[in-house]
């Protein structure tokens, strides 16, 4: 009987340094570089207003944020990484709206809700429908027109299959019965190459498109948006255009489940701080970016809530 209480006791203590160990780790967080996955290809919009929000970061934090881009699934690698990386706030990911989509459509690894912890939401995307400035198609009528004479032969570009983009164009098929070829890349800088090399004839990007529009490189049909972006007033909404959609698409930071409070807190108030920080807001303004700060506790809210409508989504829309 001795002895079992002396190894319960054993026990308790080791479990009482292990949290006094995370609890004093997180009270000098952080004393490292942190680490914030980009999952999609260097050079698009979201790559870069990643790394101006990592800088203003670590400037609030007083170490350096690394990006880090693991690009594939749809936006998933950074929370694949986060199952086997330590909840200790030092390896992060963005994570976009896709990751609450992709486990109703094909087996992952990982479920949205549990094994993340949220930490704050930073901007909102607009996906933006276009064609090359040569092309015939003045406008997203006459784009579901020609999809409409000519099935299966009008391509897409996305950066990636069944990100917000792929569902936008699948609400489109949806609604107006028209059949697209949609052609997937890596990220929006592949996809604009192929849209300028004439390898695809269309294509949906994030706000990345903004400086191809502004030069006249590119003709914007329509925005996937609420009501028109300020940086693309001219451009009418699909529902302005009469379909009825649209597709929100806040993005935002998270960490490994069971990430502690306090360090939480901190990077939550980092993201906040970073949002005000000249090299960000000039992104923001090259790049027509809506900001969208939610903070920890909305963002975990606001997961839950779109893990559950994703599911009513992907079955509507029959993405695969």
């Amino acid at each position: 009987m001795q002895r079992r209480a002396w190894m319960w006791g054993v026990v308790a203590m080791a479990a009482s340094l292990a949290a006094g160990a995370v609890h004093a780790q997180s009270e000098t967080f952080p004393n490292k570089p942190i680490t914030l996955i980009v999952p999609y290809g260097p050079g698009g919009v979201t790559d870069v207003i990643a790394r101006a929000l990592g800088l203003g970061m670590g400037k609030a934090l007083g170490q350096n944020v690394v990006v880090e881009n693991k690009a594939g699934a749809a936006g998933a690698m950074g929370v694949v990484d986060m199952l086997t990386a330590r909840p200790d706030g030092y390896r992060l990911t963005l994570a976009p709206v896709g990751i609450f989509r992709q486990p109703y459509i094909q087996k992952v690894a990982y479920d949205p809700v549990r094994d993340l912890t949220y930490i704050a939401t930073f901007m909102t995307y607009d996906f933006i429908l276009t064609v090359p400035s040569d092309s015939p198609i003045q406008t997203v009528q006459d784009y579901v027109a020609w999809a409409k004479k000519n099935p299966g032969q009008m391509s897409y570009g996305t950066p990636g299959k069944f990100t917000a983009n792929h569902v936008a164009m699948a609400l489109l098929e949806r609604k107006t019965g028209i059949t697209l070829n949609h052609a997937p890349f890596k990220g929006d800088a592949e996809a604009i190459n192929a849209l300028s090399g004439g390898h695809i004839t269309s294509a949906i990007f994030a706000n990345s498109i903004l400086p191809q529009v502004q030069a006249g490189k590119v003709r914007a049909l329509a925005t996937a948006a609420d009501h028109r972006p300020e940086a693309f007033a001219n451009v009418p909404t699909f529902r302005e255009a009469g379909y009825e959609f649209d597709v929100p698409s806040p993005l935002g930071i998270a960490g490994p489940k069971g990430m502690p409070l306090d360090v939480v807190k901190k990077l939550d108030q980092a993201i906040k701080t970073a949002m005000q920080d000249p090299a960000f807001q000039q992104v923001v303004r090259n790049y027509g970016i809506r900001t969208d700060y939610r903070d920890h506790q909305a963002y975990a809210a606001f997961a839950k809530q779109a893990f559950a409508q994703e599911k009513d989504i992907v079955q509507g829309i029959g993405l695969e």
